[in-house]
């Protein structure tokens, strides 16, 4: 057995059935017990955008959803698209969007969990959380508490690994086939620049890489949900035809892509959490990082965060691809072509097809465009998978008590994410994309199973932020208010010991104490 046939009986094994049933099933189970608060509490989501605290220890709300979308807005928007069309044919971008609207309510309560139990760095001063934090704390004071540190140290290594390795290579790759497509620089050359570039921002820190992902994602998202909307004018007539071929096809009724409705719905949810992320655990990580009053309001700027990378950026490329008929479409054998569309036959299917879609309206400038998209989008993507693997590796380096083998340990992370990303520039797309699916797949089984356990606090947080709000407050959260125990950072708050924005060595002895 090779390295890719390895790659794909892995990820067969990861991406079964039952992870794609569990992620429908968890979206829909939270968006029942919070009544659909993707749909009713939109306006705390946007108002959210508009205001938030920062300090020296935290970024604003705004920061960290730019965080949070740097990690989602990347391959998958565009290359993922394209893939999921190309293998599950044009339904799978309904299960695109199904998986996106419910969750909206599974990253509410995965980021809410990611606040409550959130700590800071001690090296740093810089807040921490995720994941593995709340699986450790939330049931810290219960006899299963060992099981449950077990259980976070497991998904500390398993996301390092996915971060650090597993997923940068499909940005990686992504980039250097669009821009090898564009412009014939080699594939190891992209590699190299983007590993230079990386370095520099990864070793500056959380700070620094929230203001990198300030600047940098919401502009190229504008120019190309932009660069979208013309070829939506353009081919207006398409409208129609696009939603019916997306609708049929999702349900088995359209009379070429009927036969591979499974497919649709296994890439549709598979390429769908690739983009948003909702429950696989990495928007936790950027959530925790923001300095807010109450853990909800954060809940409520990374669900937005879902649709801006899905109903949005996703919908863009979709619309892009059908309207222009630039994709093929293959049977269950992923080998045989069962629609040719108008693409040439010899297109690989990723990146490509949004830059022949574009090139029927930007005449000679659609594999530029998309070259450059990619370049911002997938080196941010990179950017906040690093920040992610950093954090959990901060969680394993509480246990080394020498600060110097910390940082050393920081220093092989960041060799082994540089590694990643010229492995990634070189490897096949198959592989590259093989690899990341492991990563997200086995992200997703832990981090799911985790938010369905420890549910209770996030929606105690939801209801108490909802009273406040009713009472016309602000709201502030008091954990042991709530019966929630083990979130030290917020009792400390609510005692007025954390003032935001206090030096990290008033929080240290008031933590001693």
């Amino acid at each position: 057995m090779n390295f890719d046939e390895l790659v794909g009986g892995a990820n067969d094994l990861v991406w079964s059935l039952p992870l794609v049933g569990l992620l429908l099933l968890a979206g829909l189970y939270f968006s029942l017990r919070t009544a659909f608060l993707q749909v009713r509490c939109i306006p705390d989501m946007l108002a959210q955008l508009k205001k938030g605290e920062s300090s020296p220890d935290g970024t604003s709300s705004f920061q960290s959803l730019m965080m949070s979308l740097a990690g989602r807005v990347g391959m998958g928007n565009i290359g993922g698209v394209a893939t999921a069309i190309a293998l599950g044919g044009p339904g799978a971008v309904f299960w695109m969007w199904l998986i996106a609207f419910l969750g909206a309510s599974t990253s509410f309560v995965e980021c809410t969990l990611g606040q409550i139990y959130k700590e800071k760095d001690k090296d740093t001063g810089e807040y921490r959380g995720g994941p593995a934090y709340y699986i450790e704390k939330a049931y810290k004071h219960t006899a299963a508490a060992p099981l449950f540190l077990i259980y976070a140290i497991v998904f500390a290594v398993v996301t390092i690994l996915a971060m650090c390795f597993f997923l940068p290579g499909v940005q990686a790759n992504g980039m250097s086939s669009a821009v090898y497509n564009a412009w014939g620089v080699p594939h190891w050359l992209t590699g190299a620049s983007v590993v230079i570039l990386l370095a520099f921002i990864v070793i500056g820190g959380v700070k620094r890489i929230a203001q990198f992902a300030v600047i940098v994602v919401p502009l190229m998202a504008i120019l190309y949900i932009l660069a979208a909307l013309i070829v939506f004018f353009v081919n207006f007539d398409q409208i129609g035809h696009v939603f019916s071929t997306i609708f049929s096809s999702a349900f088995g009724a359209h009379a070429v892509f009927g036969a591979i409705v499974g497919k649709a719905i296994e890439m549709g949810v598979k390429r769908g959490l690739y983009s948003n992320e909702a429950g696989q655990g990495t928007g936790p990580h950027a959530a925790a990082a923001a300095e807010v009053s109450h853990p909800a309001k954060q809940g409520f700027a990374q669900s937005f965060a879902v649709y801006i990378d899905t109903l949005f950026v996703c919908t863009a490329t979709a619309f892009l691809i059908i309207s222009t008929d630039m994709y093929k479409v293959f049977a269950l054998d992923e080998e045989t072509v069962i629609y040719p569309g108008t693409i040439p036959a010899e297109t690989d299917y990723g990146p490509e097809f949004a830059q022949a879609g574009f090139e029927t309206v930007f005449h000679g400038l659609g594999p530029t465009f998309v070259a450059i998209a990619l370049l911002f989008f997938a080196f941010t993507t990179i950017v906040a998978y690093y920040y992610m693997a950093e954090v959990n590796l901060t969680y394993l380096n509480r246990w080394i008590p020498n600060a110097l083998l910390r940082r050393a340990l920081i220093r092989v992370l960041q060799g082994l994410i540089l590694f990643a990303v010229i492995f990634g520039a070189v490897t096949t797309t198959g592989t590259a994309w093989g690899l990341g699916d492991i990563g997200v797949g086995t992200m997703a089984w832990l981090n799911v199973v985790a938010i369905i356990i420890l549910q209770v606090p996030a929606l105690k947080a939801f209801k108490d932020y909802q009273t406040q709000k009713k009472q016309g407050l602000d709201p502030q959260f008091d954990p042991r208010t709530l019966g929630i125990r083990n979130a030290e950072f917020w009792e400390r708050r609510a005692d007025g010991l954390v003032q935001q924005g206090r030096p990290d060595e008033d929080l240290a002895s008031s933590a001693k104490d």
